[in-house]
């Protein structure tokens, strides 16, 4: 007798594993339909934690977004990557792995990200890259029926999972400018193009030469007793491996279908890929494009934003001068009415001025001579002249006194005579002096006194004639 297990029916084990993996794959949550538990609260920490550079554009995924969809320019990332040994900006290495193996970067699981970083690390420190070619010799990526990718080693088996168990919900979205940069040494060899596609028909070609699924045959049957005993006990064993056959037939079926729907869905990706290459070509072209085009748009922004300046500045210029030719244009008129009315008194005084200017002329003409005079009383000769007047006068004074003097004497002289001979007597005078001569000391004064005693003996004596 044999082994219990060995006498199993082999297409009984594989449709019972079948049925357990499609059981668990019907239990396992789907990560694609899973609603992100990152907040931003969480970005602080991981830039703390993880240190992520400044520059690094992180979205917090919204209510209804999956991972499976990031927004355009995004990538999806979860946070056991990090845990994981991812960094940012990503490795080059495995940017070069994603790009030839043709998969994104939040498909790699727990267990692969840490080999692969580990593996890269490692390499670095010995003074090596990590190549696609290297990893492939060293092991081997696959993929789960959710297109998650896991790694398996050749020759060791190393146990690497996550701890954390709520990893589907712990997704981000990072923005994808690094993958552009780093693939454009790629579009300049035109690597990506030769290398990656024909890794795609590669991988292609690789799963068209599977092996096919084997169609089970009828066996013929060995002839067996016709009696009714044995039909009826060989009937239910015939009738088993009818449906055993049929079973396996239509799984066989089944799983052609699979696989040329696979093959389908391959060919399908590989042409996405194709094209999702030659978008990320030119969205590289024209994100250069863009770049060059916002880098001139800032310049003539930054160029008109000057002259906006410089026309503000001359437009500001130009309304002070305008306001101060005004204030100047004002004062012009100002200045010329001012001139008109000054004008108009220049002339009433120019008139005035003449008038005067006549007046005055009269004037000095009339005081012309007064002036002369004055001017020659002023001078040393109209003093010497005066000077020599006043002597001449006092000379003449003196000689009309002097001849006055002798005049009165002579006429006493002739009065005294004149009245001894009549023999009248002079009042107050002796008779000495009414016969003597007048003495020539004697004064004025008394000269004059004695002309006044004959004057008045001669009115004494016309009375006395009269009576």
């Amino acid at each position: 007798m044999g082994d219990p297990a060995s006498s199993k029916n082999p297409s009984e084990d594989r449709l019972a594993q079948r049925s357990e993996i499609s059981k668990r794959i019907q239990k396992a949550p789907k990560a694609n339909n899973v609603i992100s538990t990152i907040t931003e609260d969480s970005f602080i920490s991981f830039r703390k934690k993880f240190h992520f550079p400044n520059d690094l554009v992180m979205k917090v995924p919204a209510r209804f977004d999956l991972a499976c969809f990031p927004p355009p320019g995004y990538v999806t990332v979860y946070e056991f990557s990090l845990r994981a040994g991812l960094r940012f900006p990503p490795a080059s290495e495995l940017i070069d792995i994603l790009t030839i193996c043709g998969v994104c970067l939040f498909q790699f699981f727990y267990r692969v990200m840490s080999i692969v970083m580990g593996l890269i690390v490692l390499f670095r420190d010995r003074g090596v890259v990590l190549s696609s070619e290297c990893l492939s010799r060293m092991g081997r990526l696959f993929s789960d029926a959710q297109g998650c990718i896991s790694f398996r080693f050749k020759w060791l088996d190393i146990r690497t999972r996550d701890p954390l168990k709520g990893w589907i919900s712990n997704f981000f979205y990072v923005q994808n400018d690094w993958e552009v940069r780093y693939l454009s040494r790629y579009i300049d060899e035109e690597y990506l193009f030769k290398v990656g596609l024909s890794t795609q028909e590669g991988r292609l070609h690789a799963q068209m030469l599977k092996k096919s699924v084997r169609v089970s045959e009828v066996v013929p049957q060995k002839s067996h007793s016709k009696r009714p005993g044995s039909e009826e006990g060989l009937q239910a064993p015939r009738k088993k491996k009818a449906d055993e056959i049929l079973i396996e037939y239509i799984s066989d079926i089944l799983l052609s279908q699979h696989s040329d729907f696979k093959l389908e869905l391959t060919k399908t990706l590989n042409d996405w890929n194709k094209e999702f290459v030659k978008v990320k070509y030119l969205q590289g072209e024209y994100k250069k494009k863009y770049d060059n085009k916002v880098k001139e748009m800032k310049a003539v922004e930054d160029q008109l934003e000057g002259c906006r300046v410089e026309l503000a500045n001359k437009i500001t210029s130009a309304s002070s001068q305008n306001e101060r030719m005004d204030r100047l244009h004002i004062e012009l008129v100002e200045a010329q009415a001012m001139i008109k009315q000054q004008e108009k008194t220049q002339q009433i005084i120019e008139a005035e001025n003449k008038r005067l200017q006549s007046v005055l002329s009269e004037k000095e003409a009339q005081q012309l001579p007064s002036v002369a005079i004055e001017e020659f009383k002023k001078s040393y000769t109209f003093k010497i002249i005066i000077e020599d007047h006043i002597q001449d006068v006092e000379v003449k004074a003196l000689e009309a006194e002097c001849i006055e003097d002798s005049f009165i004497r002579g006429f006493i002289k002739g009065v005294r005579a004149v009245h001894r001979k009549s023999g009248a007597e002079i009042e107050g005078s002796t008779p000495s002096q009414a016969y003597g001569d007048a003495s020539s000391d004697s004064g004025g004064e008394a000269l004059e006194n004695e002309l006044q005693r004959a004057f008045a003996l001669e009115e004494d004596e016309d009375d006395v004639e009269i009576l």
